[in-house]
């Protein structure tokens, strides 16, 4: 498992250690906008047969990376995979998103809630190390879950939802049962990344991508409270390497001041933050501590023309700041990403143009600097 590796830039950006350049990798990077992924996903019959399938999820977890020289990997599966091992039964129809057959919404439902047990999820951890090997060091691996929150979004609601009507309203008329299904969320989210840790995942990310759609007062209770719930409880290190944790909190910018205290190394951003504000509120001093920032262009920008892509990822780059440089010291970071998961009509060339803009920017904002 301790194959060294031949690019380690985004492992240090996460822990604010220089690099000779801005590390990208993309959310949802393996996905539809890729043939060579729609390809795979017509063999395989269907999402979850993709997702199930070690095979296939190495496969499609690879394709990015023989694409684009991406700077890290990340593992192929879906935020619902642990209401699914709940006993939910999770279902994703061609064309639709996911739906549940069993919702969670009444004192019954919730009481029957537990932590899953986690060989109902082996073929993720199989998948995880399946990939690690594939990827033979070229670049880390990324595991990750969904949120305490955003997980039971789609438990209340039976799949996704325009507005969060039935969720907010247990959250609102039955504080009690809402809490009781986001800790139970909560301890089954730190076992299901730790496992992924142990089978081999670098770095973990928590996707909270419903946060934001929460009122002030109510963000802090019912998701940050239960992001720190699994944070305190996930491991530091494995094989005697240091594993980062990511949060991305879509909408969640206005609340960055109370994230900068979260027992994580990353701090995920939506295309709503300026990265520069984000960077003075959270990203530190060299020698102090600090978050290092992932983000945050507008997934959008992958319509427009390469060179207006390639325009917009240096205002982005720009927008961060100089880069931290001192290879003595640690300051702040930042790992380039979208503000959100890549869109299924993105032309795969555009991606090309985004990557290497990345790339030789950075480089050059580094060259400048000495």
């Amino acid at each position: 498992m301790t194959t060294p590796l031949l690019n380690d830039s985004f492992l240090k950006a996460c822990l604010r250690q220089a690099t000779d350049h801005t590390p990208v990798w993309l959310m949802r990077q393996a996905g539809r906008y890729l043939p060579e992924y729609c390809a795979t996903r017509a063999k395989a019959g269907s999402f979850m047969g993709l997702a199930t399938n070690v095979d296939y999820a190495t496969e499609v977890t690879l394709q990015p990376l023989d694409r684009y020289p991406l700077d890290a990997a990340i593992l192929f599966s879906d935020i619902l995979t642990v209401p699914d091992a709940m006993g939910l039964g999770l279902s994703f129809a061609q064309g639709e998103g996911p739906k549940f057959e069993k919702v969670v919404r009444d004192e019954a439902a919730v009481a029957a809630l537990a932590v899953p047990d986690m060989h109902k999820l082996q073929y993720v951890f199989d998948a995880v190390t399946s990939i690690r090997k594939a990827l033979n060091g070229r670049v880390p691996l990324i595991g990750f879950s969904g949120s305490p929150w955003t997980l039971a979004c789609y438990m209340v609601e039976g799949g996704g939802s325009d507005d969060y009507r039935l969720v907010k309203s247990l959250m609102y008329s039955r504080p009690d049962l809402m809490h009781r299904i986001l800790a139970i969320n909560a301890d089954a989210v730190a076992l299901y990344l730790n496992t992924q840790i142990d089978a081999g995942a670098q770095a973990v990310m928590v996707f909270d991508s419903w946060g934001g759609v929460l009122a002030d007062g109510a963000f802090q209770s019912f998701s940050l409270a239960y992001t720190e719930r699994v944070l305190a409880q996930l491991k530091r290190s494995h094989d005697g390497q240091t594993i980062p944790r990511i949060v991305f909190t879509k909408g969640g910018g206005l609340w960055l001041p109370e994230m900068k205290d979260l027992d994580c190394e990353v701090l995920g951003l939506d295309w709503t933050m300026n990265l520069g504000t984000a960077r003075q509120l959270v990203g530190g001093k060299a020698g102090g501590p600090g978050k290092a920032l992932q983000g945050n262009i507008d997934p959008n920008i992958l319509f427009a023309p390469p060179d207006a892509i390639a325009t917009e990822v240096r205002r982005v780059l720009d927008s961060f700041g100089p880069p931290h440089t001192d290879t003595h010291t640690s300051g702040p970071t930042h790992v380039f990403n979208l503000g959100h998961g890549i869109s299924q009509f993105t032309p795969p060339d555009h991606v090309s143009a985004l990557v290497e803009a990345v790339h030789s920017h950075s480089k050059a904002m580094r060259q400048a600097k000495h």
